[in-house]
């Protein structure tokens, strides 16, 4: 399908996309219970081509929704569980030396690891040292692996979406920063309210069978998204408004160590453009800018130890950016 240029009176393609946006968050409901925002962020990625880490204390179903999402969306999943023992051959794949018993000659062939799928789960990614973290680097950029001295491409569409538990447990390790930037959001998982927990707890109670989501989006519609997102119209007003929050972070100060690169700028041009698209509106505003810088922007701010010392994080920086930085 080719998509043509999006205009504010393009209705009907938007419309078309926002029900198949509605038509996802009922599979998803079906599993998931509460979560809208960490649900509504982690599509975004997807249909921006980006990558999500998932934080939150154990048992919140980050694991599941991750899995119910490659249902809803056919995709190939596969799944990492990082522990302190996994090495880089575990993610990427390794030659092995083969022998032809006929002739006695020997080759290596390549066994492709798990990294070679559409939907790659790194499941509790802190779990493990930096050197295996490090092994998908190139793999979460590139969309590509070189082992042996060859690159060899990753399925398209490709994308990690990841779990990490909060770094004051035990048996965590920090996240390089090189790899904490290449993920477009860093979604918090929150507890349940008591209502959604009541829910959980009756829906579990009163089925014996687990909740099924059904498929309702194919690779192609994922595509389709994917080429009508890149339409969506940003006005230069909105995107000085992103360059103005970005800009804002790398000012020095006593609570900003390091600021967010230009890789975050991008980020969040997709991801405003993505939020305005999913909520049925071929232009992103600035509002659609202020429902994704948290989570943009969030893993991108380094603090000085003075700030961490006074119990403050990054979210109540973004706060304050946001407050001094004029909107259009």
């Amino acid at each position: 399908m080719t998509v043509e240029k999006l205009k504010d009176d393009d209705v009907e393609l938007v419309e078309k996309l926002h029900v198949k946006y509605a038509a996802l968050k009922r599979e998803l409901a079906k599993v998931i219970v509460g979560q809208e925002d960490v649900i509504e962020q982690t599509l975004i990625a997807v249909f921006a081509r980006g990558h999500a880490l998932l934080v939150g204390v154990p048992g919140l179903a980050k694991t599941l929704l991750i899995k119910t999402l490659s249902d809803v969306l056919d995709l190939d999943f596969c799944r990492i569980q990082f522990t302190p023992d996994l090495m880089p051959a575990d993610v990427t794949g390794t030659e092995v030396l083969d022998e032809d018993k006929q002739t006695g000659a020997h080759s290596f062939r390549f066994v492709r690891g798990p990294v070679f799928t559409n939907l790659l789960l790194a499941d509790e990614i802190n779990r493990t040292p930096p050197k295996t973290q490090a092994a998908l680097l190139e793999a979460m950029q590139e969309h590509r692996v070189t082992v042996g001295g060859e690159s060899r491409p990753l399925p398209e569409p490709f994308f990690v979406l990841a779990t990490q538990n909060p770094i004051e447990q035990e048996g965590t390790y920090p996240l390089p920063e090189a790899q904490v930037d290449r993920f477009m959001f860093k979604c918090l998982v929150e507890t349940p309210s008591k209502a959604d927990e009541r829910r959980i707890m009756q829906r579990f109670a009163e089925n014996a069978a687990a909740p099924e989501a059904k498929t309702v989006c194919t690779v192609q519609d994922i595509e389709t998204l994917r080429a009508t997102l890149k339409e969506v119209y940003c006005d230069e007003k909105v995107g000085d408004y992103i360059l103005d929050i970005v800009f804002k972070t790398r000012e020095a100060n006593e609570m900003i160590q390091n600021g967010a690169s230009p890789r975050a700028t991008l980020a969040m041009n997709l991801a405003a453009r993505g939020n305005a698209l999913l909520h049925g509106r071929a232009y992103a505003t600035p509002q659609d800018v202020k429902e994704v810088v948290h989570d943009v922007l969030r893993h991108r701010i380094l603090l000085t130890y003075e700030a961490e010392a006074e119990g403050i994080t990054s979210d109540r920086i973004i706060d304050k950016i946001l407050d001094e930085v004029p909107v259009p």
